[in-house]
C-alpha cells in the first residue's frame, strides 16, 4: 500500500480551522470520509498545535519518511 502524498492529506484537510492539534486533524480527515491510510498517517503525526497547512505537511512529509 502506498502511503498517502502531502496534497493528497491537504485535499482531506481542506477546510480546517487552524490552529487545530493533531486530534482536531484526525477527525476532520475521518469526518470527511478520509483513507484509512491517511487516518493512520495524520494519527502518527506529533501530538501538537499546527498553525496552518505548510506544518501540516512538514509532519506528514517527517512522518512517511519524505524527508
Amino acid at each position: 500500500m502506498a502511503q498517502p502524498t502531502f496534497i493528497e492529506v491537504q485535499k482531506t484537510l481542506s477546510g480546517v480551522d487552524y490552529p487545530v492539534d493533531r486530534d482536531g486533524l484526525v477527525r476532520h480527515a475521518r469526518s470527511h470520509q478520509a483513507s484509512d491510510d491517511i487516518v493512520r498517517l495524520l494519527e502518527r503525526i506529533p501530538n501538537q498545535t499546527y498553525d496552518g497547512p505548510t506544518a501540516v505537511s512538514a509532519a506528514v512529509t517527517q512522518e512517511s519518511g519524505g524527508g
